[in-house]
């Protein structure tokens, strides 16, 4: 624990109280959200820097701006430490030796060398280090000492948060490498879900089939100032006619996927499970939800939060199939899957326990393939390894989970909400067991997060070769 944590009191040292060769360091390992705050408040967004994949060729600049970074370091600990509050930091010379990467782990010390008692100013010689001791910054501090002594309570800094969303990132690059397939988007006479299916046009991810009122279409359109000239059209008069002509495209093999617009889901998903002339395939259809949660370390899967309302052991085998499937291929190698309940223990009373154990059985026994299962687990102890750790968990699975299945819809839809708008999660869902995948959103998604569904939707929709 760093000391500055470990106390609750800020004191400064006087002028009178410093004495040549006093000394005072900070330490911090550099990440990627230290950089990224830098960053936001300096406005200066050179990919050098704000990119971890950016090649980086400007080492000159990436220099500077991380050795800006320590230089900072060393401002903290001359202004909380050496001498502390009350400190007018006049001026420093620095020169930045080394670059400073995420990682890097900086030991900032400043040690005075000189003191001037006329206006009270003195000054340090400043040297930050890295893990292998060696210099990044060397030079010299300026400062005004304080006169009078300060001893208070320490300050607590309310949390920041960055939110970076390399999942989604990822997923997009990912689809925008197999080409535009044709799908039909059913019925969009708004804005939002007419805006969404240009949005995927324009990344490369497909070629929409506009199904619905042409007229009406086109007043959208307009009005939205959106360019369709990348569509194709087929009428249809209202909502209910636009599902049953999307589903003939699929069966005509005129259209590889099918986008949700501005129509209930039941009016779409009728003709898509109709048994006779629906998009049925044997296996079970559900939906899932692929989250970039910012605190979170990988793409999340929560499912089923759209389609089935209480699934029974057989379907939630059928939607743990289709998640670990969806995992594989968005790039996860060996999906973790975590049975989600309330508790850790089985209890009849509490049958989700039940079906979770069941279905990591089944798995043992090759019934559910392509994962590693665990459950029943409590949503902490599926996500948190501190939390697993604290109960005395040990599974491959607890703490790092991949996929995370909600006893019921119910559960499931409140989990994914929450993470959206209260935790800054960007997210994209899915129709999965279908003859093709389906575009579900809701009419309060945003074009971002149609933009990430039409993407998984190409990834399951391209060849198993190339996804």
């Amino acid at each position: 624990m760093d000391a500055a944590t470990a106390n609750p009191i800020i004191e400064n040292r006087t002028y009178d109280e410093m004495a040549l060769g006093d000394t005072a360091s900070l330490t911090h390992t550099v990440t990627q959200r230290d950089i990224d705050l830098f960053a936001a408040v300096s406005g200066d967004l050179n990919p050098a820097h704000v990119d971890p994949d950016y090649a980086a060729g400007d080492m000159f600049h990436h220099i500077i701006v991380h050795g800006m970074w320590g230089a900072g370091l060393i401002s903290a600990v001359l202004g909380t430490r050496l001498p502390g509050p009350g400190a007018i930091y006049l001026g420093q010379d620095l020169h930045f030796r080394r670059p400073v990467s995420v990682g890097d782990t900086i030991t900032a010390t400043v040690t005075l060398r000189e003191m001037k008692p006329a206006k009270k100013d003195v000054v340090f010689d400043c040297l930050c280090t890295n893990q292998a001791g060696a210099a990044v910054i060397t030079g010299t501090a300026f400062v005004r000492a304080p006169t009078e002594k300060v001893r208070r309570p320490r300050v607590t800094m309310p949390a920041v948060r960055v939110e970076r969303h390399p999942g989604t990132e990822a997923i997009l690059a990912r689809a925008r490498q197999g080409g535009p397939i044709p799908t039909a988007v059913v019925f969009p006479v708004d804005a939002l879900s007419l805006a969404g299916a240009v949005d995927a046009a324009e990344a490369g991810l497909m070629t929409p089939i506009l199904v619905g009122p042409e007229e009406t279409i086109r007043a959208t359109a307009t009005a939205a100032g959106l360019d369709l000239s990348s569509c194709r059209w087929q009428a249809a008069a209202h909502a209910a006619a636009a599902a049953a002509a999307a589903v003939s495209l699929v069966h005509t093999g005129e259209a590889a996927m099918v986008m949700k617009g501005d129509l209930h889901t039941d009016v779409l998903m009728h003709p898509v499970l109709d048994s006779a002339t629906g998009l049925k395939t044997g296996r079970q259809i559900s939906h899932a939800y692929v989250l970039d949660v910012p605190d979170y370390p990988r793409p999340l899967i929560v499912t089923d939060a759209a389609i089935a309302l209480r699934p029974e052991l057989e379907e939630k085998a059928g939607i743990v199939q289709n998640a670990i499937d969806l995992a594989l291929r968005i790039g996860i190698a060996v999906p973790r899957v975590a049975i989600l309940a309330a508790v850790e223990t089985l209890s009849a009373r509490m049958p989700a326990t039940l079906d979770a154990a069941a279905l990591c059985k089944m798995a043992d026994r090759g019934q559910i393939k392509g994962g590693v299962l665990d459950g029943p687990l409590a949503f902490d102890n599926a996500i948190s390894e501190a939390a697993a750790a604290e109960k005395g968990i040990v599974s491959s699975v607890a703490g790092r989970a991949d996929i995370l299945v909600v006893p019921d819809l119910e559960a499931g839809n409140i989990l994914v909400k929450q993470m959206i708008f209260l935790s800054g999660a960007e997210a994209g869902g899915i129709v999965l067991g279908a003859a093709v995948p389906i575009v579900l959103t809701s009419r309060a998604d945003s074009r971002r997060t149609r933009l990430i569904s039409a993407a998984l939707g190409r990834l399951l929709a391209a060849p198993a070769e190339n996804g």
